[in-house]
């Protein structure tokens, strides 16, 4: 062997692999390499194709992305835009989706929006100067950045929330006016007359749904929800916690209460607890979402169970969908929920 050869042996390996290290294991050229790699067909024989697909696997080759990314102008990520990490049910989203996304042999990125319009545009933004291949929103607001991205940005696919503005990309959810109507069949079917609604943010499509369709239930069977009694909050323990305070505030709560997510439930849960109040007997709490942390710290809570892994696959499908030119995927697919009843209602 000459030294010229021994040296290339040795820095070889001491370092990662690289495309002519393939091609001379391979005994062809780089540009041979190059387009078996890349899927460009007719262009080399299977014997050729076999030999270097071995080649690539005994030296533990990987392509290097940024390259390939900018000649194709698509990289191998999937940007997710969650407006809350914290929430253990958008955690559980997050988680199906990569699993899902795994699978299709791309990678995820994830971006926590905290539900702040510039945050979600700066994330865009980002997300589209590394090339990401699409977009997932798992709470979008409406902005300028998140218009741009539509009119003229990757794939787009919306989970959980509708897209706020018009827009012919897919959404994936359940359909949250009848969740929300049919908790309201059921507070009337307990005879729960008295009731109030902790609802998350409007611009929200999912919360304004939810509380829709819970006062048109509600209306149908006679009830009606004063003013006093329908309060916004954040999505968060916190926010349920300081909202419901007026509704305890002369002494006779409600018989019956709303929460446009399972968080908002932990906090008038709690408020409760300082009152002296016990749930159901005195205050019925209906939560929203039936989140993970439920089965371990609130098992209790009734709930409306909206399916984590099935949202997460249906993503996966959508986007591998969109990213093979396949537009025959459904504009929104409602997966089923279900009530979930437990001791608090």
């Amino acid at each position: 062997m000459s030294q010229e050869r021994e040296t290339r042996r040795r820095n070889s390996a001491r370092t990662t692999p690289t495309l002519g290290d393939v091609a001379e294991a391979a005994g062809v050229s780089t540009a041979t390499v190059s387009r078996i790699l890349n899927g460009v067909p007719n262009k080399a024989s299977e014997d050729t194709q076999a030999r270097v697909r071995e080649a690539v696997d005994r030296l533990g080759y990987r392509p290097v992305q940024a390259g390939r990314s900018l000649s194709t102008m698509r990289s191998a990520l999937i940007a997710l835009l969650t407006p809350d990490n914290r929430n253990a049910f958008y955690a559980g989203i997050a988680d199906a989706v990569q699993r899902a996304i795994s699978a299709t042999g791309n990678a995820m990125t994830l971006c926590n929006t905290r539900e702040d319009p510039v945050s979600q545009d700066a994330y865009i933004e980002e997300m589209r100067s590394h090339l990401v291949s699409a977009i997932v929103l798992l709470g979008a607001v409406d902005t300028p950045g998140l218009r741009k991205l539509l009119a003229d940005g990757p794939p787009v696919v919306f989970v959980n929330r509708k897209c706020p503005v018009e827009s012919h990309w897919p959404f994936i959810g359940i359909d949250n006016y009848a969740a929300g109507r049919d908790v309201a069949g059921y507070f009337v079917s307990r005879e729960y007359g008295d009731c109030a609604a902790l609802h998350g943010p409007m611009l929200s499509s999912a919360s304004r749904e939810r509380l829709e369709g819970f006062i048109d239930g509600l209306r149908e069977s006679g009830v009606s929800l004063p003013a006093s009694a329908v309060i916004e909050c954040d999505l968060t323990m916190e926010s349920g916690y300081q909202r419901s305070a007026g509704l305890f505030a002369d002494g006779r709560p409600p018989r019956a209460i709303f929460c446009g997510n399972d968080p908002i439930a932990y906090g008038v849960y709690r408020r409760c607890r300082e009152m002296g109040l016990s749930a159901p007997e005195d205050v019925a709490l209906f939560g929203f979402d039936d989140n993970p942390l439920n089965e371990w710290l609130a098992p209790w809570l009734s709930t409306v169970h909206v399916p984590l892994s099935g949202l997460g696959s249906r993503v996966g499908e959508i986007v591998s969908d969109l990213l093979a030119g396949r537009q025959d995927a459904p504009e929104t697919t409602l997966l089923p929920y279900e009530l979930t009843i437990r001791s608090s209602a």
